[in-house]
């Protein structure tokens, strides 16, 4: 018997195929990456034209193009899933060997979060000052833009990056631990992946491929060592020991922690927590029950959270640093990009250039309506199985499904809103929502902005948005438009 929302077998011809133009797009990738990564001492790009005349341009930049199409062709052509779960994994792994001995690959974060992590061991509080400020030995390596910029990341993070750098004994050891504690929560999600996908009924082989052969995951989470990797692994499991034992008090309190941790990572967690709520609570939905089980939840998080600041002494100034997070202004940022485009409009009627601050403000007031009328959609549509017939078995299928749905698209709102974007930013909401689709037609919606997202950035982490700033602007501002016309007549036409 077939997975339920399974498409058809994939042939063995089609799977090898896959399995090894992808694997060659790994090894020119990690090719790309030794002759043109962020590596250490390499020249930082100020022009396009720069790449061309730096040595071995032209082929680091053809084995970077080259690679990156195989492994997103690769990856997209098995969008339906692969043919079985063991081989996605396989598949998975087996791409990710030769990018794991790579240097950075996509960014050079790294190297900020080894420079936060020595601030911390060496006395300074990477929340009041930046890594140069705090004497770095390691500063030229850090992309200049976030020199001076306090740390926007968790203290578990920084307590785990001071740990890497304690114990490395130098940059490339801090390095090579920082990229462990990346797989380590590649493995984690790995393991969390095929129980959220047979709770709600989505073929786990599918779920596995499109989280886990992503090339976004290959190349920025594992090569590129980003705490992206930590902080989802840690939401994955916390949501799966709700999925598995909710209503039981000391599951969730084990499973706050596990989300509290996530968010002492990296704040975006923050938008899983009112769903993880949803998915906590056993029986019939009453505001009594959710009250409950709710409150274990929040202890847990609350544990989680306020411990890790008092363990680092740094308290809660990790959230003051999270304004600082929108100094890059790109259009691969929907709200930046509209308030670029009114810019270039104020400009031609003489007008000064403010459209960008304020069209940020404007999209977060839009995201935090948009959570509070996702969470009020999931716990409408749960309240109204209360007196359903089989209402128990009715719940237990619908809490988890409903509960991820509104957690991945409350993601992907943040995702899409917020002040920046990073290509490995898509990450987070396609691991949710790739265990909650279970229609394989309506994962091209974001499977497809990931493929797009691949192809965005150079192997020492320059961003091609920074050249293509106007027109790119004015693309993402008329797409913006068609998206919302299109969803207002389809409104209409219900």
């Amino acid at each position: 018997m077939s997975e339920p929302g399974a498409v058809g077998p994939v042939r063995p011809v089609a799977a090898a195929l896959a399995r090894y133009a992808g694997l060659l797009g790994a090894v020119l990738l990690t090719v790309a990456g030794w002759w043109g990564g962020a590596l250490p001492d390499a020249p930082l790009v100020t022009r396009l034209a720069d790449v061309w005349r730096a040595p071995h341009g032209p082929g680091v930049l053809g084995c970077w193009l080259v690679g990156t199409l195989l492994l997103v062709g690769a990856w997209w052509s098995l969008r339906w899933g692969a043919p079985s779960t063991r081989w996605a994994y396989l598949t998975a792994g087996l791409w990710s060997l030769p990018l794991l001995c790579a240097p950075p690959l996509g960014s050079r974060d790294v190297y900020s979060y080894v420079c936060q992590g020595w601030s911390w061991t060496h006395g300074a509080d990477p929340y009041r000052v930046g890594v140069a400020a705090a004497g770095c030995p390691w500063t030229d390596a850090v992309s200049p833009i976030w020199r001076d910029t306090p740390a926007p990341y968790g203290p578990f993070f920084v307590l785990l990056a001071g740990l890497a750098v304690l114990a490395g004994g130098g940059l490339v050891g801090a390095l090579v631990l920082l990229r462990v504690v990346a797989v380590a929560g590649l493995l984690l999600a790995a393991l969390c992946l095929p129980g959220l996908a047979r709770a709600v009924g989505v073929p786990t082989r599918r779920a596995a491929w499109l989280v886990l052969a992503c090339p976004l995951v290959g190349v920025h989470l594992a090569a590129g060592a980003h705490n992206d990797a930590i902080g989802l692994g840690l939401v994955l499991f916390g949501l799966l020991v709700l999925v598995r034992k909710p209503g039981m008090p000391r599951a969730l309190v084990v499973a706050g922690v596990l989300l509290g941790l996530a968010v002492a990572v990296k704040a975006v967690a923050v938008v899983v927590l009112p769903f993880a709520a949803l998915a906590a609570v056993l029986g019939r939905y009453t505001w009594r029950a959710l009250l409950r089980d709710t409150g274990w939840l929040a202890g847990g998080v609350l544990a989680a959270v306020l411990g890790c600041s008092l363990v680092t002494g740094l308290g809660l100034g990790w959230v003051a640093g999270l304004a600082r997070s929108g100094d890059s202004e790109q259009w691969t940022s929907p709200p930046t990009a509209v308030g670029f485009v009114v810019d270039y409009a104020g400009a031609l009627a003489g007008r000064e250039p403010h459209a960008v601050p304020v069209a940020r403000l404007v999209a977060l007031v839009l995201l935090a309506a948009l959570v509070v009328g996702l969470w009020w959609w999931a716990w409408t549509a749960l309240r109204r199985l209360n007196d359903a017939r089989q209402r128990v078995v009715r719940l237990a299928a619908a809490r988890p499904r409903v509960a991820l749905t509104g957690a991945g698209l409350a993601l992907a709102a943040t995702v899409l809103l917020a002040p920046v974007f990073h290509p490995w930013y898509a990450v987070w909401p396609l691991a949710l929502l790739a265990v909650a689709t279970r229609s394989p037609a309506r994962t091209v919606w974001f499977v497809a902005p990931c493929a797009v997202a691949a192809l965005l950035v150079l192997p020492d982490g320059t961003n091609l948005a920074r050249f293509t700033k106007a027109p790119g602007a004015i693309l993402m501002t008329a797409l913006l438009v068609v998206l919302v016309a299109w969803a207002i007549r389809a409104r209409r036409a219900h």
